[in-house]
């Protein structure tokens, strides 16, 4: 009895483990942590958008390993190349350049 209760704790921890690592292995995903017991709320961690391409029709994420990364609180399934966050990070840009400008 307690060989099968063992192996049912260990198999359901396989499976979360290894459904965490699919949903963190999206584009640019580092890591996605599940916040809410339904799992539409998460803390995401990902890369940002390359400044230079947001005006683009095909913006691209930051290089594996940039220093610059999001850390998103929001739905799980909020996606880093989207138009919400293109809208964000030009708005992130737009508010440097103008800190910029008045220095």
């Amino acid at each position: 009895m307690k060989r099968g209760k063992s192996f049912i704790s260990m198999l359901c921890l396989t499976g979360a483990l290894g459904l965490g690592a699919a949903s963190a292995g999206a584009e640019g995903v580092l890591s996605q942590e599940m916040l809410s017991v339904g799992g539409d709320y998460c803390h995401t961690k990902f890369e940002s958008i390359q400044e230079i391409t947001l005006g683009q029709t095909r913006p691209a994420l930051n290089d594996e390993g940039s220093a610059d990364i999001v850390d998103f609180y929001g739905p799980c399934d909020h996606d880093p190349l989207g138009k919400d966050e293109i809208r964000e990070q030009k708005l992130d840009a737009w508010r440097r350049s103008i800190e910029d400008f008045s220095e």
